[in-house]
C-alpha cells in the first residue's frame, strides 16, 4: 500500500507521528556523523578505541557461548529427566533473572576479594599469607562475563525448555529405531531442531551483555558503554559521544537481525503439529542427586548466595541505613516507575489497537520502529534522547529572552520528562507484545458487532477492548515498572539535578567501596524483581512440563 492509498484517519497519523517521534533518538544518533569530530576520533584511535571494540566483542560472545552452554544443559536436564526437587529447580533457574548484573557483582566482589569470607577462610585454614596461593581475579572482563553469564542464562532456559518440550515422542522413538543413542539424538536430531531458539536466546543475551554499564564500569573492563560515558562527560563532547553509540547500534541491529532470521528458520523446522511429549526418563539414586546438584548449580551461584550475603549486609547496615533518605529513594523509585509504566502502556495500547484496526504495510512498519528501543542500550536511547531535547531548550530559553526578557530553564532536558521519554523508547516493546498477545485472543467480530452498534474506535477500545485486556495489560504494567526500576544508564545520564533513585545509589554506594551499604537498595531492587519472575514461573506451571 502507497502511502497515498493509505487512509489519513487520527488513528494513522498518530501512530506514524509516535513511531517518527519514538526514534527519534536513533536518528540523531546517526545524524550526528554530518559533524564529525576528527580530533577526539584520532585520539580515540590512537589510544582506547581498539579496547573498546574488541572487550566489547569479547564480552558479548562470552555471554553469548557461557548462556547458551548454561541454558541448553539445564533445559534438556529439566525436559528430559526427572530427577529430585525438579519441579522446584525448574522454577528456581529462573530467579536469577530478578538480579540486574551490577547488583550481582557488587556482591560477588564483596564474597571474592581479599577481605572477604572466601579468601579469609583459605587463609586460615592453610596458613598462606596473601600472594603466596593463587586465586583468579573477579574484576576483570572474565569476571564480568561469568556475572553475566549468571544473571541472563535464564533467557536461554526459558527458549530452550520451549523448544524441546515441542518436540514430539514419536520423534524419539524414529531415531531409536534407526539404532541412534540418547547422546547421538540430543546432538543430531533434538539440538539442530532447536537450533533457532537457542540462537534467540543468545542474541537476546549478547544484547544484553553490549547494553551493559554497571558490571562493566564496575569492574573497570573499557567497553563501548563506558567508553561513552567518558567521552560524553570526561571529554565533553556529546557529539562524539553520539557518534560513538552510533557503533554501538550497529553491533545490537546485527544481533537483532541475526535474532529475526532465527525466528524466520524456527516456522521451517516446527510446522506446529501437536503430538504426545516425550515422558521424562527418571533418574534415582546418586545419579539423580548428582544431576539435581549439577542442575541447581546455575540458581545457587546465580541467586541463592548472593541474595544471602544481600541480607546479611542489609540485617548489619539496616539500622542507619534505613532512614528518611531510604524513604525518599523509595519514593523516588516508585513514581517514577509508576507514571513511566502508566505512559508506557498507554502508547502500548494506542499502538497495538491502530495496527488492529489497519493491518497495512505502513503501520507494521511504524510499530516495528516504534518496538525497535528495547534492543538499543540505555546509554545510548539516553544520548539520543538527550542532545535534541537540550537543543530544543536551549532554542527555546534564547527566543523566549529575545521576546519576553524571561527563561524558563531546562523545561524538558533538565525535568523528568526527559526520562520518561527515554523509558518509552526503551520499553515500549515489552508492553506493546503483552498487549498485541491479549488482542490477539478477542475476536474481529466482537469489533464488527460493537460498530455496528454505532461505537466509533475509540469506544470500542475504551468499552469493550480495555475490559479484555485486564490481565495483559497489568502484565504489561508490571513489566514495564520492574524494568524501570532496574534500569541504570539511562537513569544516571538523564536523572534531573538532586533526584535519586534506587538503583544509581546503589551504584553509587558500590562504587565508593561501600558495598554492605548498597545491600538495602540492592535488595529492595531484587525484591522488585521477582514480579516478573514468578508471573513466569507461573505460566510455566499453567503448562504443566512432564
Amino acid at each position: 500500500m502507497s502511502i497515498n492509498s493509505m487512509p489519513l484517519d487520527r488513528w494513522n497519523t498518530g501512530i506514524v507521528a509516535l513511531a517518527s517521534f519514538i526514534t527519534l533518538p536513533l536518528l540523531v544518533l546517526f545524524g550526528s556523523w554530518a559533524q564529525p569530530d576528527w580530533s577526539i576520533w584520532s585520539h580515540l584511535l590512537d589510544t582506547v578505541l581498539a579496547d573498546y571494540v574488541i572487550n566489547s566483542i569479547i564480552l558479548a560472545a562470552g555471554v553469548g557461548l557461557g548462556t547458551l552452554l548454561l541454558g541448553t544443559l539445564c533445559a534438556w536436564c529439566v525436559v528430559r529427566y526427572r530427577f529430585p526437587f525438579r519441579n522446584i529447580i525448574q522454577w528456581a533457574l529462573l530467579l536469577p533473572l530478578a538480579i540486574p548484573g551490577y547488583i550481582i557483582a557488587y556482591t560477588y566482589t564483596g564474597i571474592l576479594d581479599f577481605s572477604g569470607p572466601v579468601q579469609t577462610l583459605i587463609r586460615d585454614l592453610s596458613g598462606l599469607r596473601y600472594g603466596q596461593y593463587w586465586f583468579p581475579e573477579l574484576q576483570s572482563l572474565f569476571g564480568a562475563i561469568v556475572m553475566l553469564v549468571l544473571v541472563l542464562f535464564p533467557y536461554v532456559y526459558l527458549m530452550a525448555m520451549t523448544a524441546f518440550k515441542a518436540q514430539s515422542s514419536s520423534l524419539y522413538y524414529a531415531a531409536k529405531s534407526m539404532g541412534l543413542n540418547k547422546r547421538q539424538y540430543f546432538f543430531r536430531i533434538a539440538l539442530p531442531m532447536a537450533r533457532p531458539a537457542l540462537l534467540t536466546g543468545a542474541a537476546l543475551t549478547m544484547m544484553e551483555a553490549f547494553a551493559d554499564y554497571g558490571t562493566v564500569q564496575y569492574f573497570g573492563v573499557p567497553t563501548f558503554t563506558t567508553g561513552i560515558f567518558r567521552v560524553w562527560f570526561g571529554m565533553n563532547s556529546p557529539l562524539a559521544a553520539a557518534q560513538l553509540a552510533s557503533g554501538l547500534c550497529l553491533f545490537v541491529l546485527g544481533l537483532l537481525l541475526l535474532e529475526q532470521y532465527s525466528r524466520r528458520k524456527q516456522r521451517f523446522y516446527q510446522p506446529g503439529q501437536k503430538s504426545a511429549e516425550l515422558e521424562p526418563q527418571k533418574v534415582s539414586g546418586g545419579k539423580g542427586i548428582l544431576m539435581s546438584l549439577l542442575v541447581a548449580t546455575p540458581f545457587l551461584l546465580g541467586f541463592l548466595i548472593p541474595v544471602l550475603q544481600l541480607i546479611q549486609w542489609s540485617w548489619l547496615t539496616w539500622s542507619y541505613m534505613l532512614n528518611a533518605d531510604f524513604l525518599q529513594l523509595l519514593k523516588n523509585s516508585f513514581v517514577l516507575a509508576a507514571v513511566a509504566a502508566l505512559v508506557v502502556v498507554f502508547c502500548a495500547l494506542f499502538v497495538s489497537y491502530g495496527k488492529r484496526l489497519n493491518p497495512n504495510r505502513w503501520m507494521t512498519t511504524s510499530t516495528q520502529l516504534a518496538g525497535m528501543g528495547y534492543a538499543i542500550p540505555g546509554t545510548v536511547i539516553a544520548i539520543g534522547v538527550m542532545i535534541p531535547f537540550a537543543w530544543f531548550d536551549k532554542s527555546l530559553n534564547g527566543w523566549l529572552l529575545v521576546a519576553f526578557n524571561y527563561e524558563p530553564g531546562l523545561i524538558f532536558s533538565g525535568t523528568l520528562f526527559v526520562l520518561i521519554f527515554a523509558y518509552t523508547v526503551r520499553f515500549l516493546t515489552v508492553a506493546k507484545h503483552n498487549i498485541d498477545a491479549g488482542l490477539e485472543r478477542i475476536k474481529p467480530s466482537m469489533d464488527e458487532a460493537a460498530r455496528n452498534m454505532g461505537n466509533s474506535p475509540g469506544q470500542v477500545l475504551k468499552r469493550v477492548h480495555v475490559p479484555l485486556l485486564g490481565s495483559s495489560v497489568l502484565s504489561a504494567l508490571l513489566l514495564v515498572f520492574v524494568d524501570v526500576m532496574k534500569e541504570l544508564p539511562a537513569t544516571l545520564i538523564l536523572r534531573p539535578f538532586n533526584f535519586n533513585t534506587l538503583a544509581v545509589r546503589t551504584y553509587e554506594l558500590a562504587s565508593d567501596e561501600r558495598l554492605a551499604d548498597a545491600a538495602l537498595p540492592a535488595m529492595s531492587i531484587v525484591i522488585m524483581g521477582l514480579i516478573p519472575v514468578i508471573l513466569l514461573a507461573w505460566g510455566i506451571d499453567k503448562q504443566k512440563v512432564g
